[in-house]
């Protein structure tokens, strides 16, 4: 087990790069969403030519504007998980064989269910949050960007690459494009449930725990409430 060490000075975590993906990442997760669940329980028909007013052509558009956006962010962070610090791989990279993380896990379970009476103290994220932040908010973007390619190929056809790359794979998995949407929007759902908790702890933790929380991702810096050691796990 590795030795805690002692540290009660700000320190430098999040990147500026992992800062902007971040921001970014929340404006079109809302975006996608909201023009999302449009797309799936539409508005109600208005009068006249439909050409007219395009309420639907401009949701669409909104929505799969921001899912490009949402892919190329994704492709800029995987990249930035090698080249920027040990924080921003954080999240790619979860130490899954390691004892003392999964330990830290628990640890995290007991704290926020109320069970324990003092938290741990981290730099990076906590061992709970990496766990849901790598197979929940990672993986559900992947699932979300292979299907959401998937099914905007159906519109472009084949002969476009979002069908060759996407579509001609991934419709066959799921068997008929109905499923498809309907797993595109369960998961949906699944992230906004992430997303929501999320935001919870964050505020709960900025309250409660040792060291800095909704500060640091807006300044970069951790800083600390005691010069107790910290846990992370390396």
């Amino acid at each position: 087990m590795t030795e805690p060490t002692s540290i009660s000075q700000p320190v430098y975590v999040y990147e500026k790069p992992v800062r902007l993906w971040h921001s970014l990442n929340a404006l079109v997760i809302v975006a996608l969403t909201v023009t999302g669940y449009l797309i799936a329980s539409p508005l109600a028909s208005v009068g006249g030519e439909a050409s007219d007013h395009f309420v639907m052509g401009y949701v669409r558009f909104l929505h799969f504007a921001a899912g490009y956006l949402l892919a190329i962010g994704l492709l800029f962070r995987v990249y930035w998980a090698y080249a920027g610090n040990e924080h921003a791989r954080q999240i790619f990279m979860p130490p899954l064989l390691s004892r003392d993380f999964w330990q830290g896990v628990g640890h995290e379970i007991l704290w926020y269910a109320f069970l324990v009476k003092e938290p741990k103290k981290y730099i990076g994220h906590n061992p709970l949050a990496v766990l849901f932040m790598h197979f929940v908010f990672v993986w559900g973007m992947v699932f979300m960007i292979v299907t959401g390619f998937a099914l905007y190929g159906e519109g472009t056809g084949p002969g476009s690459w979002q069908h060759a790359l996407f579509s001609s794979w991934v419709l066959p998995i799921f068997g008929d494009s109905q499923n498809l949407h309907s797993w595109h929007h369960l998961i949906m759902w699944l992230i906004v449930c992430f997303v929501l908790a999320h935001i919870y702890v964050a505020v709960r933790e900025d309250k409660l725990s040792r060291q800095s929380i909704l500060s640091s991702i807006v300044t970069g810096w951790r800083t600390f409430k005691d010069d107790k050691p910290v846990d992370d796990v390396h």
